[in-house]
């Protein structure tokens, strides 16, 4: 709960100052702590920032298999609906599985901040889901035991188990791929 707070709260700070392009600080922070890559860096979205900080916020929640609640604790998909869903307002359905099909499949080297990452993990297609934040990093609610944490696309472990990757498409002319701002 106090990361959720704790993001929500720099959220509503940087968004409310006027003139201030938080969201290129943001990605020139993010860059330089290895969370971004430079493809990232100034032409990532308002909103692309604003769902890799929130997701960032969830760090530490503990994994409950069904979970749709930080409080309580969630598992990969709940995790993945809950940032969309308080972030963009777009509700993904509620299984990994679903929310691929729900999503636009792209190419792994067009993978952008914000999108989605999906693994075999259980002898089944799209059994497992992450938010990727860039410079192979992705965000995810991994296993029973576990806590939300931060992997990498290229370990042992998710490389071979790497399903595809999706975008999240909008009601509205696509916020993730907004242009610089001026």
């Amino acid at each position: 709960m106090k990361n959720l707070l704790c993001t929500g709260l720099v959220s509503a700070w940087l968004t409310a100052v006027p003139g201030w392009t938080w969201a290129d600080e943001l990605g020139q922070f993010l860059s330089e702590k290895g969370l971004l890559s430079a493809k990232t860096g100034p032409g990532v979205s308002l909103k692309a920032s604003e769902l890799v900080v929130h997701a960032m916020g969830f760090l530490g929640v503990p994994y409950k298999w069904g979970g749709n609640e930080a409080e309580t604790g969630l598992d990969c998909s709940g995790f993945v609906r809950a940032v969309y869903q308080q972030v963009t307002g777009v509700v993904l359905p509620r299984t990994s599985d679903r929310q691929a099909a729900a999503t636009q499949n792209i190419e792994p080297g067009d993978l952008a901040p914000g999108d989605l990452v999906f693994f075999n993990t259980m002898q089944q297609s799209f059994s497992h889901v992450g938010i990727y934040i860039g410079n192979g990093k992705f965000v995810h609610s991994p296993r029973a035991g576990d806590r939300i944490k931060l992997d990498h696309l290229s370990s042992s472990y998710w490389k071979p188990r790497f399903d595809g990757a999706r975008r999240v498409t909008y009601p509205a002319a696509s916020p993730l791929a907004e242009a610089p701002r001026p």
